[in-house]
Order: structure tokens, then sequence, then C-alpha cells
């Protein structure tokens, strides 16, 4: 199945630009990117199991902790920085916003919405939501800052992020309306 995330991330990535995958897990998004965009880049992940698996795909992956900066890039050194899927694992948020816009031109953030109504329905019969983008069990999932995406724009207005597109999905088809009750998953590019 084609992943209709990878496909427009894809599209807001101009050919042959230098990419950052923050959180990349086995770097499936890095691979599609270089083979349809041409793109130059790494992944930072500091699982090993995935980085062995992106290593066998030839995918360039530094092991480093997220919560530790991204010290070792010089400011605007890449054209676009991608956290696909990450920012909800994520202790101090604001800190890593604050290096991804310092590294990079661009920003794309993509995570699982808390307010799609299926979650909404879960809390509400007591019990924490569990679905395809949020599998794991409340007692061992590495997810840690949920939100909505009311919310991730509340951010994005309190860090001076400019938000240039946004897709939202369910089940990889497009959300148009009540975007925030009705999509499972949120996509934003993002600019300083």
């Amino acid at each position: 199945m084609n992943r209709l995330d990878f496909i427009k991330i894809s599209e807001w990535i101009k050919p042959e630009s230098k990419i950052l995958d923050l959180g990349c897990a086995d770097g499936a998004l890095i691979k599609f990117l270089k083979e349809n965009k041409k793109t130059n880049g790494y992944g930072v992940e500091i699982d090993s199991r995935n980085i062995e698996h992106g290593m066998k795909n030839k995918i360039n992956i530094l092991q480093m902790n997220l919560e530790d900066g991204l010290s070792v890039f010089d400011d605007q050194f890449f054209d676009t920085v991608i956290l696909s899927q990450t920012l909800q694992a994520m202790v101090n948020i604001e800190k890593i916003m604050d290096e991804m816009k310092r590294v990079g031109k661009n920003i794309i953030v993509s995570f699982p919405n808390f307010g799609y109504w299926r979650n909404r329905v879960q809390v509400l019969g007591g019990k924490m939501p569990k679905s395809r983008e949020l599998p794991h069990e409340w007692y061992n999932t590495p997810n840690i800052h949920l939100c909505t995406i009311d919310d991730f724009e509340d951010l994005c207005h309190k860090k001076n992020v400019k938000i240039i597109d946004q897709l939202f999905l369910t089940n990889n088809k497009p959300i148009k309306f009540f975007t925030n009750f009705r999509s499972s998953i949120a996509i934003f590019r993002l600019t300083k």
C-alpha cells in the first residue's frame, strides 16, 4: 500500500535537497525520499535494531537521543527537517521544535491526533485509546505527550512557527472538514 503521508511529504520536498529525519525508525521515509526525490540526508534514531535495518537498506542513520538536542548539526544545514510520528514520544517538545528551527529551513511534523473521534470514544468508555496509530497499551507506550490538531496549532503560534501547509488523514485517506474530530493523523509543513 502506498503511504499517502510519504507521498505528501515528498511533494513538499524539493529534488536533491538535504533532509534530516528525526526518529526515523528503520529509515523507510528517507529511502522513499531518496528514491523519489533524489534527496541527501540523514536519519536520527535511538533504537539500535532500527538502525541495523536502516543500514542494510543503505540509509545513513545516526544513533542519537533527540532529547540531547541536535548540536552535531550546524545552523540551517538542512533544507527540511522531518519529525514523523515522533513528536508524541518527546519529553521536551519545545526544545526539539527550537532545534528543528535552528538546523532546518523547513520543518515537517506528523503525529497521531488524540482528538480523533475514535480516541475520544475510548476515553469516554474509560480506556486509553488503542489503534493502528496508537498501538501500545497505556503502560508500555512510548507516547508521553499526546496532542490534538488544535493543541499543535497553538504550539506553533507560541513558538512563532508559520504553518505553510497541512494534511489530515484517516485510513490513508485525506480528511477535509472537521479535521480535529475526523482525522487520525496530522501532517504539518512549517517554516520560521
